[in-house]
């Protein structure tokens, strides 16, 4: 099992302590999001790192495995829809305005020698990854921050938070989902035209055995939703014996990281 790094900050944005584990020393930076209710640690109890050891080990790929706030935010039943929503937010915010920097700096002192030519370089550079409402988490910052992410990809992920955090009538829920960002004019023609020179890979299975349908089906929705909007995606529907668990997102991530990065 590869070792990482591990990390445990202070968020303004969500007034607790955050963790987070990196796994390498330089090359893409790549920020990971577990799945639904999971922690930063479960990318790598689940070989996650291990499936893009290579590249990993010879500085193509920094991955950064975030921790979630689900527990208070999505799962918190006990909550309404709306403070389930300013949850969400909050963990946006932290996100996109306290972990990413962090990993940009982190990955830029591993490789200084780059860092001039990265000030140089047109465009964001950071790539986002989740399964399952991880891959929610993933579309969403980059479909809200554009500038930041040059890529996302969702593994058996599903797309429409509204069971938990409400319908569009709700200013938060609204900012939340990505099918209204892209069927209601969220978009401005700026962040269009940022969302058009990036990537989106989506994909799924196929499985019969009742735990892949759901994602399948959201995978498929955003996929016509983004194509609808005119930015580009990539989606791949796997077979039928693809179900909803780590060992297939271990052998997707093991694909598209190769195909990506290597």
């Amino acid at each position: 099992m590869m070792d990482g790094i591990y990390y445990k900050e202070w968020s303004t944005a969500l007034g607790r302590e955050m963790e987070f584990k990196v796994y390498g020393t330089g090359g893409v930076p790549v920020l990971a999001f577990p799945c639904e209710g999971g922690r930063f640690y479960d990318w790598e109890n689940n070989g996650m790192p291990d499936a893009a050891g290579w590249l990993i080990q010879h500085g193509k790929v920094q991955l950064f495995c975030a921790d979630s706030i689900d527990q208070d935010s999505f799962l918190a039943g006990h909550l309404s829809q709306r403070r389930r929503a300013e949850m969400q937010e909050k963990y946006f915010n932290y996100i996109t305005g306290e972990l990413v920097p962090r990993i940009l700096a982190l990955n830029a002192s591993a490789q200084p020698e780059a860092a001039g030519a990265r000030e140089e370089k047109a465009g964001p550079i950071l790539w986002a990854i989740g399964t399952d409402l991880g891959a929610y988490q993933a579309v969403n910052c980059r479909l809200r921050r554009p500038e930041l992410f040059c890529g996302a990809i969702g593994l058996s992920g599903r797309y429409d938070p509204s069971p938990w955090l409400g319908g569009w009538g709700d200013d938060l829920a609204l900012r939340n989902a990505p099918m209204a960002a892209l069927s209601v004019g969220l978009l401005d023609s700026a962040d269009k035209a940022a969302l058009q020179k990036g990537q989106f890979l989506l994909c799924a299975g196929q499985a019969q055995d009742g735990t892949e349908p759901a994602a399948l089906a959201s995978t498929q929705a955003l996929d016509e939703a983004l194509k609808g909007a005119g930015i580009p995606v990539s989606t791949e529907i796997w077979g039928q014996d693809v179900t909803h668990e780590w060992r297939w997102w271990a052998r997707a991530w093991d694909v598209f990281s190769n195909r990506l990065f290597s």
